[in-house]
């Protein structure tokens, strides 16, 4: 096979890079250092070039950046925030650029803008956003986000619920691969929902690509799911959700069950049966992550405003919180 003269500077490069990694430990820190470097880059390149090869590319077909020239249409992934989050995403194959939050965006650029920001930060990142890329913004953000969306035109935009932890940044990703959902609970829908997919495929993580029908039960679900383990959580002074899990099953069960009817009423969704067996798997699968009750606007709040009527358990424990002083915020 004929390969192109871009192939030969990438194979010499990778045969650079293996020379380095593999070469006799000198005493100087500094060489120490650059032949660590040189292995992580040779270990990049090769899982370029079988992320590459799994979807049929062609030696010749690849990119500096390590993606076929035949895709190079769906535009660079840029990532706006370098914490876990981001972090975990910016590691994935293909052509990745890590934006700060105030960074700018190429107006001229194409491809999906993946927001690994808290959303408190979201107001600014979609102002600033040039008009013309606005649709390939990505939202991941916890909570409820359907009135922002439509407050800012962006409803139909791609949107994902992340089942996955990341303890600390650099560390493996905790995929939402759960007894109950051994296909993974993250998932996407809209427009770049199957790039996203791809680039979490490339970490070895799984995500379902939905239409936006079945992505609405499910984002209430996860909304239900943070609302619910994290009150019960602080307001019974858990250290952990699978300690609220574990020391309060009733009491979780029964906000689970208040939440979902509240939302079926208010939204018209019928949730898929074993709502409540989906959520407690999940939480054996994070069930060190810490309880807090925060981002109130983003996620309690939805519940706290249909009333006591349709929520007065979930209601009664965030007074509950406000007494106790385990809350930074006044209720509305």
């Amino acid at each position: 096979m004929k390969l192109s003269s871009l192939s030969l500077f990438l194979i010499s490069l990778c045969s650079s890079s293996f020379s380095e990694a593999w070469s006799v430990p000198s005493s100087s820190p500094r060489t120490n250092s650059l032949a660590l470097m040189a292995s992580r880059k040779a270990q990049k390149f090769i899982r370029k070039q079988a992320w590459a090869a799994k979807r049929g590319f062609k030696l010749d077909g690849i990119t500096t950046l390590g993606v076929s020239s035949s895709e190079a249409t769906t535009g660079t992934i840029a990532v706006i925030g370098s914490g876990r989050i981001g972090g975990l995403l910016a590691s994935g194959e293909g052509d990745t650029v890590v934006l700060g939050r105030e960074d700018s965006i190429d107006a001229d650029g194409s491809g999906p803008i993946l927001i690994a920001t808290r959303n408190d930060s979201l107001d600014g990142i979609v102002d600033k956003c040039p008009p013309n890329r606005r649709k390939d913004l990505v939202f991941m953000q916890n909570g409820y986000l359907d009135e922002f969306l439509e407050s800012k035109g962006l409803l139909e935009n791609t949107q994902v619920l992340l089942y996955l932890s990341v303890t600390k940044k650099g560390v493996d990703a905790i995929d939402g691969i759960t007894a109950v959902n051994p296909e993974g609970l993250t998932a996407a829908t809209g427009e770049h929902a199957q790039h996203f997919a791809d680039l979490l495929a490339s970490l070895n993580l799984k995500c379902n690509v939905v239409d936006a029908e079945a992505y609405r039960p499910a984002m209430f679900e996860k909304l239900i799911w943070i609302s619910t383990y994290m009150l019960v959580g602080t307001a019974k002074e858990c250290k952990s959700v699978g300690q609220a899990g574990a020391d309060h099953k009733e009491l979780v069960e029964q906000v689970i069950s208040e939440l979902l009817a509240a939302v079926s009423a208010k939204e018209g969704i019928a949730f898929a049966d074993g709502a409540v067996e989906r959520l407690a798997s999940y939480t054996d699968v994070v069930t060190d992550f810490p309880c807090a009750v925060k981002e109130f606007e983003w996620r309690n709040q939805y519940f706290y405003n249909l009333g006591d009527e349709a929520c007065p358990v979930h209601n009664g424990l965030l007074r509950e919180c406000q007494e106790k002083g385990f809350i930074e915020f006044d209720l509305p």
